[in-house]
């Protein structure tokens, strides 16, 4: 039997017709795709942490609760005092071990679209339904009469919400989050990948809903290459789904980085103060332009829609040096749209003469 014929047997259906996650090349391009910090640290920043790492041992295991980090993330992130915190190797391990805790028969994900790829992912990857509720087409607003419908009848396990969401960059209406907590059967998840960009959090209201957790990721503060995600909430539920966590899940490296970088967090809330005003900076200019709808983000991105001619820019853009995130063809919602990161303001002006150049061309 061939490897093809032993593949075809054994590896499940549902991932056969699954595509991997595709990550483009960027070398040589201003890299505006994912939504990274476009900042890296200064050079006495980097002589300091170079220095730090010097007298890092790695022959033995990493502390297996990264306690000290997560010491220093508590007081970063505003975690109340009474909550519980659990981390991962990036938010995708956090929303693994939480369908892996939560799975069972008849236990399903929801979430609403567009919205980020990964819960319906790892749904699939965990045997797990997944039902995707559409959010409203002018504003991508919660659909509330829709999700109530889809709660009623689904009965999810776990939902989560991303605010701001991804891709679109705007936060859903506080009394919506707030009438989900009280509908759902289950867990309900705030995903707050992107606060660094917003002043609105549900952090401080842990505890007062039994079924809500809030998670986090470094990677939009700057940090993205170190893959470090937390989870905060109340012990009766982290303390289940840490059983599903993998030992050693954080290493050595991630731990004493990312506890170094909060120690300087002054330089990563400059940063983002810049990615802050560049975003209404680049909101502004790209409204200006003609036929290109935009949209207010709260989150370090823009999301942008040229009617029938998305995904000829695309292509403009990426033959002129610029790699933007291309979402059309991804969603109904996301028909003919552009998702842009905020760079340095040199990239951002290099999107902006490429992006003008093409509409007026």
């Amino acid at each position: 039997m061939s490897a093809a014929d032993l593949v075809q047997r054994w590896i499940r259906p549902e991932i056969q017709a699954l595509s991997a996650y595709h990550v483009p090349p960027a070398d040589g391009l201003i890299k505006l795709d994912a939504m990274e910090n476009p900042w890296t640290w200064p050079e006495d920043m980097k002589a300091a942490w170079l220095e730090r790492l010097r007298n890092l041992d790695v022959n033995r295991y990493p502390d297996p609760k990264a306690a000290a980090l997560g010491e220093r993330l508590r007081q970063a992130m505003a975690v109340p005092a009474d909550m519980d915190l659990l981390l991962g190797n990036g938010s995708d391990e956090i929303i693994q071990m939480l369908a892996l805790a939560l799975r069972g028969e008849g236990r399903g994900i929801l979430s609403v679209e567009p919205g980020f790829v990964m819960y319906r992912m790892i749904a699939l990857w965990c045997g797990m339904d997944y039902v995707g509720v559409p959010l409203r087409a002018e504003d991508f607003s919660l659909d509330m009469p829709a999700l109530r419908r889809a709660l009623e009848e689904h009965r999810p396990a776990l939902v989560f919400l991303a605010c701001p969401n991804n891709p679109t960059g705007n936060l859903f209406a506080e009394a919506d989050i707030l009438e989900v907590l009280d509908r759902a059967p289950g867990l309900v998840v705030v995903d707050e990948a992107y606060a660094p960009f917003t002043d609105h959090s549900f952090m401080s209201r842990l505890g007062q809903h039994d079924n809500l957790l809030v998670m986090r990721t470094v990677s939009k503060l700057g940090l993205a290459g170190l893959r470090l995600g937390l989870l905060a909430g109340p012990a009766a539920w982290l303390e289940e789904i840490d059983k599903v966590r993998m030992p050693y899940n954080i290493n050595v490296l991630t731990q004493e980085s990312a506890r170094f970088a909060l120690e300087h967090h002054q330089v990563l809330d400059e940063q983002t103060a810049h990615i802050r005003r560049e975003r209404s900076r680049m909101l502004a200019a790209l409204e200006a332009l003609p036929g290109l709808k935009v949209w207010p983000s709260e989150a370090n991105f823009l999301l942008a829609r040229l009617p029938g001619r998305a995904t000829a820019l695309f292509d403009h853009l990426l033959k002129n040096g610029v790699l933007v995130k291309k979402l059309h063809g991804s969603h109904p919602l996301l028909e003919d749209c552009l998702r842009f990161t905020i760079g340095k303001p040199e990239e951002n002006d290099r999107l902006l003469e490429r992006v003008e150049g093409f509409v007026h061309g």
